[in-house]
């Protein structure tokens, strides 16, 4: 009995955070769909609906929608920011795990104090070396901005890493393999799940930021915006009455790309799991 009440408290707990946790995204959904364009605190649910509001951000862009740019403008950038961070992540974690060299710890040690002050700190300094060789309110200079320093966030990695056989690498060392055919064909065919969450974490920086790229791109011009930067534009208070509707729209186009990459990546990330679950 006592087995079975607890069970219950714990579900009743979990369901209580899971409808707390859902309450904003329903109201930001149904909000999307709202013919009123304005914001409605009046009623949870429009009284009206329409697609007015999609239809207007997609398709009647204006001064200040302009969210099918925005929206390739930050696709864009997270791609090449995925591709590069990947690389440095996987690279500077297999050489941390898998090689010796003199000084290696002492490069570990470092990299994980940086990784102890926010990055915020260094705004200042990055931007002014930015716009000293001219990549402020350039989409070349927030990829360099956010791959630069991608490599310091091995450490997760390397744990992954450190887990794959010493044997197999040593085997292909013996039949003459080079370090890099030992990395990308025995130790990468076995590092999928850390291949999924690097190459997911790495597209979640630049799709979500908007403190860089405020900073970065400060010229004013709505075209070169993101999708960050142009969404929050909307909620200025002489705007939000027109735009609201379409910002929650945006809100909800926005998370499509991030959905679609975790279905994909996750049959990956399971069959990498699994898949020396059992021998033989």
């Amino acid at each position: 009995m006592k087995i079975k009440v607890s069970d219950v408290l714990r579900h009743v707990l979990l369901a209580f955070l899971a409808v707390v946790w859902l309450i904003p995204i329903v109201w930001l959904l149904a909000t999307s769909f709202s013919k009123y364009t304005g914001m409605n605190s009046s009623t949870f649910f429009p009284k009206e609906w329409a697609l007015d509001s999609y239809k207007n951000l997609l398709f009647g862009a204006d001064t200040v929608a302009q969210f099918p740019q925005w929206f390739w403008n930050t696709f864009i950038i997270a791609c090449f920011t995925c591709i590069i961070s990947t690389a440095f992540v996987l690279m500077v974690a297999y050489a941390t795990s898998c090689m010796r060299f003199r000084g290696r710890k002492t490069l570990m040690n470092i990299a994980v104090i940086i990784n102890l002050f926010p990055g915020v700190l260094a705004m200042i300094a990055v931007y002014f070396i930015l716009k000293s060789i001219g990549l402020t309110n350039s989409h070349l200079g927030l990829i360099f901005v956010y791959s630069a320093s991608s490599g310091l966030g091995y450490l997760i990695a390397k744990g992954f890493l450190d887990t794959v056989p010493v044997s197999l690498r040593e085997a292909a060392y013996l039949d003459g393999a080079s370090e890099a055919k030992v990395f990308w064909r025995v130790v990468m065919p076995m590092s999928k799940p850390i291949i999924v969450y690097t190459v997911i974490s790495s597209f979640l920086v630049p799709w979500m930021d908007f403190v860089y790229a405020k900073m970065m791109l400060n010229s004013g011009l709505a075209s070169q915006w993101t999708v960050a930067i142009g969404l929050y534009n909307m909620l200025e208070k002489s705007l939000i009455n027109t735009y609201f509707t379409q910002f929650c729209a945006g809100g909800v186009i926005v998370s499509i790309p991030i959905s679609i990459l975790f279905i994909i990546m996750q049959k990956f990330y399971v069959e990498g799991v699994t898949g020396g679950a059992v021998k033989g």
